[in-house]
Protein backbone atom coordinates (compact mmCIF):
# COMPACT_ATOMS: atom_id res chain seq x y z
CA UNK A 1 0.00 0.00 0.00
CA UNK A 2 1.04 3.45 -0.79
CA UNK A 3 1.08 6.21 2.04
CA UNK A 4 2.15 9.41 1.32
CA UNK A 5 4.62 11.39 3.60
CA UNK A 6 3.81 14.78 5.04
CA UNK A 7 4.61 16.87 8.08
CA UNK A 8 1.87 14.44 9.76
CA UNK A 9 2.89 10.87 8.94
CA UNK A 10 0.62 9.68 11.64
CA UNK A 11 -2.42 11.31 10.01
CA UNK A 12 -1.62 9.92 6.57
CA UNK A 13 -1.43 6.41 7.68
CA UNK A 14 -4.73 6.51 9.40
CA UNK A 15 -6.49 7.94 6.24
CA UNK A 16 -5.10 5.01 4.26
CA UNK A 17 -6.03 2.58 6.51
CA UNK A 18 -9.35 4.08 6.63
CA UNK A 19 -9.77 3.55 2.75
CA UNK A 20 -8.37 0.38 3.22
CA UNK A 21 -11.39 -0.48 5.72
CA UNK A 22 -13.69 1.17 3.55
CA UNK A 23 -12.91 -1.60 0.98
CA UNK A 24 -12.71 -4.37 2.98
CA UNK A 25 -16.24 -3.66 4.59
CA UNK A 26 -18.15 -4.47 1.72
CA UNK A 27 -17.18 -8.28 1.44
CA UNK A 28 -17.83 -8.56 5.31
CA UNK A 29 -21.14 -7.45 4.77
CA UNK A 30 -21.23 -9.83 2.13
CA UNK A 31 -20.13 -12.48 4.16
CA UNK A 32 -22.10 -11.74 6.79
CA UNK A 33 -25.23 -11.71 3.90
CA UNK A 34 -24.85 -15.48 3.74
CA UNK A 35 -26.31 -16.46 7.08
CA UNK A 36 -29.92 -15.24 5.71
CA UNK A 37 -31.91 -14.55 2.43
CA UNK A 38 -29.95 -16.06 0.31
CA UNK A 39 -31.50 -19.21 -2.69
CA UNK A 40 -31.48 -22.35 -2.42
CA UNK A 41 -30.22 -24.04 -6.22
CA UNK A 42 -31.46 -27.63 -6.92
CA UNK A 43 -29.33 -30.21 -8.45
CA UNK A 44 -29.31 -33.28 -10.30
CA UNK A 45 -26.85 -35.62 -9.34
CA UNK A 46 -26.85 -38.64 -11.57
CA UNK A 47 -29.15 -41.17 -12.32
CA UNK A 48 -28.79 -44.78 -11.53
CA UNK A 49 -30.80 -48.52 -13.14
CA UNK A 50 -32.94 -50.63 -10.28
CA UNK A 51 -33.68 -54.54 -11.16
CA UNK A 52 -36.40 -53.82 -12.59
CA UNK A 53 -35.34 -51.74 -15.30
CA UNK A 54 -37.11 -48.67 -14.15
CA UNK A 55 -33.93 -45.66 -13.13
CA UNK A 56 -33.52 -43.51 -10.35
CA UNK A 57 -32.69 -39.69 -10.43
CA UNK A 58 -31.09 -38.38 -7.86
CA UNK A 59 -31.08 -34.59 -6.13
CA UNK A 60 -29.57 -32.37 -3.88
CA UNK A 61 -29.46 -29.56 -3.32
CA UNK A 62 -27.00 -26.04 -2.54
CA UNK A 63 -28.41 -23.77 0.08
CA UNK A 64 -26.76 -20.45 -0.42
CA UNK A 65 -27.15 -19.98 3.65
CA UNK A 66 -24.62 -20.98 6.41
CA UNK A 67 -27.46 -20.56 9.35
CA UNK A 68 -30.81 -20.22 7.38
CA UNK A 69 -33.10 -23.71 6.76
CA UNK A 70 -36.01 -22.53 4.52
CA UNK A 71 -39.22 -24.16 5.02
CA UNK A 72 -40.98 -24.82 1.40
CA UNK A 73 -44.16 -26.71 1.01
CA UNK A 74 -45.09 -28.51 -1.99
CA UNK A 75 -46.54 -25.91 -3.96
CA UNK A 76 -46.02 -23.51 -6.09
CA UNK A 77 -42.49 -22.84 -5.32
CA UNK A 78 -41.53 -26.68 -4.71
CA UNK A 79 -42.54 -28.50 -7.20
CA UNK A 80 -41.97 -31.73 -10.27
CA UNK A 81 -43.04 -31.24 -13.54
CA UNK A 82 -44.30 -32.88 -15.51
CA UNK A 83 -46.68 -35.40 -13.85
CA UNK A 84 -46.88 -35.51 -9.93
CA UNK A 85 -45.89 -32.23 -8.46
CA UNK A 86 -44.81 -33.80 -5.53
CA UNK A 87 -41.64 -36.60 -5.74
CA UNK A 88 -41.18 -36.77 -2.14
CA UNK A 89 -38.60 -34.01 -2.28
CA UNK A 90 -37.73 -32.16 1.28
CA UNK A 91 -39.59 -29.20 2.63
CA UNK A 92 -36.92 -28.10 4.98
CA UNK A 93 -33.82 -27.05 3.42
CA UNK A 94 -30.41 -27.44 5.63
CA UNK A 95 -27.57 -24.81 5.42
CA UNK A 96 -24.81 -25.32 2.46
CA UNK A 97 -24.52 -28.37 0.04
CA UNK A 98 -26.39 -31.57 0.74
CA UNK A 99 -25.46 -34.00 -2.11
CA UNK A 100 -27.56 -37.44 -2.87
CA UNK A 101 -30.83 -35.74 -0.95
CA UNK A 102 -33.37 -37.85 -2.43
CA UNK A 103 -34.37 -40.16 -5.40
CA UNK A 104 -37.12 -40.04 -7.73
CA UNK A 105 -37.91 -43.06 -9.89
CA UNK A 106 -39.43 -43.17 -13.28
CA UNK A 107 -40.35 -46.26 -15.44
CA UNK A 108 -38.63 -48.17 -18.06
CA UNK A 109 -39.89 -45.94 -21.19
CA UNK A 110 -39.01 -43.03 -19.72
CA UNK A 111 -36.81 -42.52 -22.60
CA UNK A 112 -34.92 -38.65 -23.44
CA UNK A 113 -37.73 -36.59 -21.30
CA UNK A 114 -36.69 -34.54 -19.03
CA UNK A 115 -38.12 -34.47 -14.84
CA UNK A 116 -37.61 -30.53 -13.52
CA UNK A 117 -37.17 -29.79 -10.13
CA UNK A 118 -38.32 -26.08 -9.16
CA UNK A 119 -37.60 -24.44 -6.09
CA UNK A 120 -38.14 -20.87 -5.47
CA UNK A 121 -36.68 -20.19 -2.05
CA UNK A 122 -36.52 -16.15 -0.85
CA UNK A 123 -37.65 -14.47 -3.91
CA UNK A 124 -35.18 -16.46 -6.53
CA UNK A 125 -36.11 -19.27 -9.12
CA UNK A 126 -34.02 -22.37 -9.65
CA UNK A 127 -34.57 -25.75 -11.81
CA UNK A 128 -32.75 -28.86 -12.27
CA UNK A 129 -33.13 -30.98 -15.13
CA UNK A 130 -32.54 -34.70 -14.91
CA UNK A 131 -32.59 -37.18 -18.00
CA UNK A 132 -30.80 -40.42 -18.53
CA UNK A 133 -28.29 -39.22 -20.48
CA UNK A 134 -25.16 -41.50 -20.73
CA UNK A 135 -22.59 -39.27 -18.81
CA UNK A 136 -25.18 -38.47 -15.47
CA UNK A 137 -24.93 -42.54 -14.70
CA UNK A 138 -24.04 -42.93 -11.15
CA UNK A 139 -22.39 -45.83 -9.60
CA UNK A 140 -21.32 -46.61 -5.47
CA UNK A 141 -17.43 -45.14 -6.61
CA UNK A 142 -18.87 -41.99 -8.13
CA UNK A 143 -20.88 -41.75 -5.13
CA UNK A 144 -18.07 -41.97 -2.82
CA UNK A 145 -15.99 -39.60 -4.66
CA UNK A 146 -18.81 -36.83 -5.09
CA UNK A 147 -19.44 -37.11 -1.48
CA UNK A 148 -15.68 -36.48 -0.64
CA UNK A 149 -14.13 -39.40 0.66
CA UNK A 150 -10.81 -39.99 1.14
CA UNK A 151 -9.52 -42.52 -1.25
CA UNK A 152 -12.46 -42.59 -3.17
CA UNK A 153 -12.36 -42.60 -6.76
CA UNK A 154 -9.37 -44.83 -6.81
CA UNK A 155 -8.65 -48.48 -7.42
CA UNK A 156 -7.64 -49.54 -4.14
CA UNK A 157 -9.43 -52.78 -3.20
CA UNK A 158 -11.02 -51.20 -0.10
CA UNK A 159 -12.70 -48.21 -2.05
CA UNK A 160 -14.34 -50.97 -4.62
CA UNK A 161 -15.19 -53.38 -2.21
CA UNK A 162 -17.32 -51.18 0.35
CA UNK A 163 -21.11 -51.01 0.45
CA UNK A 164 -23.69 -48.64 1.60
CA UNK A 165 -24.64 -49.29 5.89
CA UNK A 166 -27.71 -50.16 6.69
CA UNK A 167 -29.94 -48.10 8.83
CA UNK A 168 -33.62 -49.88 10.18
CA UNK A 169 -35.35 -47.83 12.02
CA UNK A 170 -37.10 -50.11 14.89
CA UNK A 171 -40.88 -49.92 15.94
CA UNK A 172 -43.47 -48.21 13.87
CA UNK A 173 -43.12 -45.72 11.19
CA UNK A 174 -45.36 -43.39 12.08
CA UNK A 175 -45.54 -41.68 15.51
CA UNK A 176 -47.83 -39.35 17.45
CA UNK A 177 -46.67 -37.20 20.22
CA UNK A 178 -47.42 -34.03 21.64
CA UNK A 179 -44.80 -30.31 21.70
CA UNK A 180 -42.11 -30.62 23.83
CA UNK A 181 -42.84 -34.74 24.55
CA UNK A 182 -39.57 -36.52 23.00
CA UNK A 183 -40.11 -39.43 20.88
CA UNK A 184 -37.44 -42.08 21.38
CA UNK A 185 -35.64 -43.09 17.96
CA UNK A 186 -34.02 -46.63 17.91
CA UNK A 187 -31.95 -47.27 14.88
CA UNK A 188 -30.04 -50.51 13.83
CA UNK A 189 -27.04 -49.62 11.92
CA UNK A 190 -24.72 -51.91 10.17
CA UNK A 191 -21.71 -51.76 8.07
CA UNK A 192 -19.22 -53.53 6.16
CA UNK A 193 -16.37 -51.78 8.43
CA UNK A 194 -15.10 -50.22 4.79
CA UNK A 195 -13.76 -47.75 4.51
CA UNK A 196 -11.26 -47.93 7.39
CA UNK A 197 -12.46 -45.61 10.20
CA UNK A 198 -10.43 -42.94 11.15
CA UNK A 199 -8.52 -43.17 14.34
CA UNK A 200 -8.20 -40.31 16.99
CA UNK A 201 -4.21 -40.97 17.55
CA UNK A 202 -3.64 -39.22 14.60
CA UNK A 203 -5.27 -36.13 15.91
CA UNK A 204 -2.12 -35.10 18.09
CA UNK A 205 -1.29 -31.39 19.55
CA UNK A 206 1.29 -30.77 16.69
CA UNK A 207 -1.23 -32.70 13.73
CA UNK A 208 -3.74 -30.07 15.34
CA UNK A 209 -2.08 -27.09 15.27
CA UNK A 210 -0.45 -27.66 11.93
CA UNK A 211 -3.68 -27.62 10.30
CA UNK A 212 -4.99 -25.31 12.41
CA UNK A 213 -2.18 -23.15 10.69
CA UNK A 214 -2.60 -23.94 7.30
CA UNK A 215 -3.67 -21.03 4.85
CA UNK A 216 -7.32 -21.54 3.93
CA UNK A 217 -6.04 -21.82 0.55
CA UNK A 218 -4.23 -24.99 0.90
CA UNK A 219 -6.78 -26.43 3.10
CA UNK A 220 -8.24 -29.84 0.71
CA UNK A 221 -11.67 -30.06 1.59
CA UNK A 222 -12.23 -33.75 1.76
CA UNK A 223 -15.15 -36.16 4.15
CA UNK A 224 -13.40 -38.00 6.75
CA UNK A 225 -14.29 -41.67 6.93
CA UNK A 226 -16.27 -43.36 9.83
CA UNK A 227 -19.43 -44.40 10.93
CA UNK A 228 -21.95 -42.15 11.93
CA UNK A 229 -25.81 -41.29 12.18
CA UNK A 230 -27.53 -38.35 11.73
CA UNK A 231 -31.67 -37.65 12.33
CA UNK A 232 -32.87 -34.41 10.46
CA UNK A 233 -36.31 -32.72 9.08
CA UNK A 234 -36.79 -33.82 6.02
CA UNK A 235 -40.27 -32.31 5.94
CA UNK A 236 -42.22 -29.75 8.52
CA UNK A 237 -42.30 -26.50 9.66
CA UNK A 238 -41.16 -26.39 13.12
CA UNK A 239 -37.55 -26.58 14.62
CA UNK A 240 -36.78 -30.26 16.09
CA UNK A 241 -34.36 -30.49 18.65
CA UNK A 242 -32.58 -34.30 19.21
CA UNK A 243 -30.69 -35.84 21.93
CA UNK A 244 -27.92 -36.67 21.80
CA UNK A 245 -26.44 -34.14 19.28
CA UNK A 246 -26.04 -35.97 16.16
CA UNK A 247 -23.46 -35.13 13.59
CA UNK A 248 -24.43 -33.09 10.46
CA UNK A 249 -25.45 -34.37 7.08
CA UNK A 250 -24.54 -31.52 5.21
CA UNK A 251 -20.99 -30.12 4.55
CA UNK A 252 -20.47 -27.69 7.19
CA UNK A 253 -16.27 -27.42 6.50
CA UNK A 254 -15.76 -24.73 9.68
CA UNK A 255 -12.66 -25.84 12.23
CA UNK A 256 -15.36 -26.70 15.12
CA UNK A 257 -18.56 -28.18 13.34
CA UNK A 258 -19.85 -30.86 14.22
CA UNK A 259 -19.68 -32.43 10.48
CA UNK A 260 -17.00 -35.22 8.78
CA UNK A 261 -16.55 -32.13 6.30
CA UNK A 262 -14.81 -30.29 9.43
CA UNK A 263 -11.23 -30.63 9.68
CA UNK A 264 -11.23 -31.25 13.60
CA UNK A 265 -13.72 -34.05 13.47
CA UNK A 266 -13.54 -37.28 15.09
CA UNK A 267 -15.76 -39.77 13.68
CA UNK A 268 -18.85 -40.77 17.38
CA UNK A 269 -18.31 -44.14 19.12
CA UNK A 270 -20.05 -47.05 17.46
CA UNK A 271 -22.55 -49.09 19.74
CA UNK A 272 -21.84 -53.00 20.18
CA UNK A 273 -24.78 -53.55 19.68
CA UNK A 274 -25.10 -51.12 15.80
CA UNK A 275 -28.48 -49.79 18.35
CA UNK A 276 -28.64 -46.11 18.03
CA UNK A 277 -31.13 -44.49 19.99
CA UNK A 278 -31.61 -40.55 20.14
CA UNK A 279 -34.85 -38.14 21.53
CA UNK A 280 -36.23 -35.83 18.94
CA UNK A 281 -38.54 -33.04 20.37
CA UNK A 282 -40.50 -30.97 18.73
CA UNK A 283 -41.49 -27.02 18.90
CA UNK A 284 -44.90 -26.62 17.23
CA UNK A 285 -47.47 -29.16 16.54
CA UNK A 286 -48.06 -30.31 12.63
CA UNK A 287 -46.84 -33.46 10.75
CA UNK A 288 -43.19 -33.89 10.23
CA UNK A 289 -40.97 -36.22 8.54
CA UNK A 290 -37.52 -36.96 10.20
CA UNK A 291 -34.86 -38.35 7.94
CA UNK A 292 -31.92 -40.66 9.22
CA UNK A 293 -28.62 -41.39 7.40
CA UNK A 294 -26.05 -43.86 8.32
CA UNK A 295 -22.98 -43.03 6.41
CA UNK A 296 -19.53 -44.52 5.96
CA UNK A 297 -17.80 -41.99 4.54
CA UNK A 298 -18.09 -43.26 1.47
CA UNK A 299 -21.85 -44.84 1.14
CA UNK A 300 -24.96 -43.90 2.61
CA UNK A 301 -28.88 -45.53 3.51
CA UNK A 302 -31.74 -43.72 4.47
CA UNK A 303 -34.62 -44.22 6.65
CA UNK A 304 -37.44 -42.14 7.66
CA UNK A 305 -40.32 -41.58 10.24
CA UNK A 306 -43.44 -39.56 10.07
CA UNK A 307 -44.66 -38.08 13.39
CA UNK A 308 -47.90 -36.19 13.83
CA UNK A 309 -47.16 -33.42 16.69
CA UNK A 310 -50.21 -32.33 18.59
CA UNK A 311 -50.75 -29.77 21.01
Amino acid sequence: MYVASDRNGATSILVALFGAFLLVTPALLSAQDYQHGRHVEPAFEGWRPNPDGSFNFMFGYMNENWEEAPFVPVGEENFFSPGDPDRGQPTRFMPRRNRFTFEVTVPSDWGDRELVWTLNVNGVERKAYATLRQDYLVDNMVIASETGSLGAGTSSPESRANVPPVATLQGDSVRVTRVGEPVKLLTHVWDDGLPERRRESTNTTEELERRMMRPPSRVTVGKINGLYLSWNVYRGAGDVSFDPPLPKVWEDTRTAANSPWGPLWLPPEVPEDGLYEVNATFSEPGSYVLWGRADDGGLYHDTYVTVHVEE
